[in-house]
């Protein structure tokens, strides 16, 4: 019987099989925490006097709620105490319960999806879990990575194992080649707009073909971590050489990588294996995409025309249908998050804001994904770029791809946002959000209005 790469990594990780009368019981190998989701999860523990089951296979970070700014005086400017309390309690419930985590004195602290594979901890072929959707990033590994909810989140650090139904399979298969100056920001984007947000809703996406065959591990993540954003339970891309040569130097990679690898490598979907659902784009004919309405499956070629569709939608972010969205006016630029925070994201914003300026009008917001994309950005002299040009650089963390850390916009104000999600408020009450590439985000912050990196002084070349 021929697998996909999603069934090789569910079958090798089902406890228990499904029956009509009850989920699986799938065994998780890394289970990673933040401070938003786990205070009712570690509650949950003590009042039924529980301990976690595998401290060893948790993983804990700060991200969400830690504030990207420093006082002058070295104390942190949390937006709230509940924030500050947040972060307090996921440090100290760390320590009582042996759970490795990276706090504030850490060279590892991050955005969770960005610091743990930075650290080797994520892994080919493991099942990953965390109380945040947008787990599906550790699929680029060919991990099966998906987010779960705080009443699950204590289940898992209780029994290191969760109760699912296995999901359906859908393959998106993106061949050819891409057009200079396109992204693997613009290809999942292209991707949601053409299936819509619903279009893999109870699937887990397998991404296929040489597009994704050619792209770096980071644009790799960039794909899957918005899997969810087409409604997908994850996404996944199979181990191949390039996810090998990742894992050189990785803090808590294998210690005997060859051998790992041969195992990961065998991971890949078999040649004539079947899929649910198939979905075929030619990679040559996407575009810098931005979205123009109030979900992500309302994205379009920049150099497109608005298109006719939810009235509310375009009447919240004031605009109208049939007009060009190019050359409307924008308030801030926020480079960052889980989808776009990466040292190749700010590589790419260094290369066309280098010798520019920010636009006057504009204010531009760069976070890093974590403390060793800081490091190694100001290492190669980014922030000095990013800085001269007019941009703030900031501390990591979230930031403003969610707006609860106190990084957010005014109502009224449009964000050109490198992150992945563009609902109403998402970015602060009355906020409207454009979704786009480190490179559009980057072009847009000179010119103070929408445009295509493509065509700025340094273009992409």
């Amino acid at each position: 019987m021929t697998r996909s790469l999603f069934d090789k990594v569910w079958d090798a990780h089902v406890v228990r099989a499904e029956t009509r009368e009850r989920p699986a019981t799938l065994y998780i190998d890394l289970h990673l925490i933040h401070e938003v989701t786990t205070p009712q999860a570690f509650s949950l523990l003590k009042e039924r006097g529980l301990k976690v089951h595998r401290p060893d296979l948790t993983l804990a970070t700060i991200d969400h709620s830690t504030p990207t700014k420093i006082n002058e005086d070295g104390t942190r400017p949390f937006v709230s105490e509940q924030a500050q309390k947040q972060v307090e309690l996921l440090l100290a419930n760390a320590e009582e319960h042996g759970i490795q985590a990276h706090g504030w004195d850490s060279p590892y602290r991050g955005i969770i999806h960005v610091m743990g594979p930075e650290l080797g901890a994520t892994q080919p072929g493991m099942t990953i879990v965390c109380g945040d959707s947008h787990t599906a990033t550790h699929g680029a590994f060919g991990a099966l990575a998906f987010g779960i909810g705080t009443t699950q989140v204590g289940h898992v650090l209780a029994t290191q194992s969760l109760l699912m139904r296995k999901p359906k399979s859908m393959c998106v298969h993106v061949d050819g080649e891409l057009a200079d100056g396109v992204s693997a920001k613009d290809v999942i984007l292209a991707i949601i707009a053409k299936i819509g947000v619903g279009g893999g809703t109870g699937h887990v996406i397998e991404y296929r073909g040489s597009c994704f065959e050619n792209m770096n591990m980071s644009e790799r993540m960039t794909v899957c971590n918005m899997s969810i954003e087409a409604g997908a339970r994850a996404g996944m891309i199979a181990p191949d050489a390039t996810t090998v040569a990742y894992f050189e130097n990785k803090p808590m990679a294998p210690k005997h990588l060859s051998a790992a690898a041969e195992q990961w490598l065998s991971l890949a979907s078999d040649p004539d294996c079947s899929y649910d659902k198939e979905v075929r784009l030619n990679a040559a004919d996407i575009k810098p995409m931005v979205t123009y309405g109030t979900h992500p499956g309302m994205a379009m070629p920049i150099d497109g025309i608005i298109p006719d569709g939810d009235e509310k939608a375009l009447a919240y972010m004031d605009m109208q249908a049939g007009a060009k969205i190019a050359g409307t006016k924008i308030d801030t630029v926020f480079i960052g998050s889980c989808t776009n925070s990466r040292i190749e994201d700010f590589r790419i914003a260094a290369h066309i804001l280098k010798d520019q300026s920010v636009a006057k009008s504009v204010t531009a917001i760069f976070v890093p994904g974590s403390e060793q994309v800081k490091a190694e950005a100001e290492a190669e002299g980014l922030h000095e770029i990013f800085m001269a040009a007019g941009a703030q650089w900031r501390e990591p963390g979230c930031s403003m791809c969610i707006g609860m850390n106190g990084d957010i916009g005014k109502p009224g104000d449009l964000i050109i946002s490198t992150s992945n999600r563009n609902f109403e408020g998402r970015q602060g009450p009355g906020v409207r959000t454009v979704l786009a590439s480190p490179a559009t985000a980057a072009a847009c912050a000179i010119a103070g209005v929408i445009t295509d990196a493509r065509v700025t002084p340094r273009g992409l070349s």
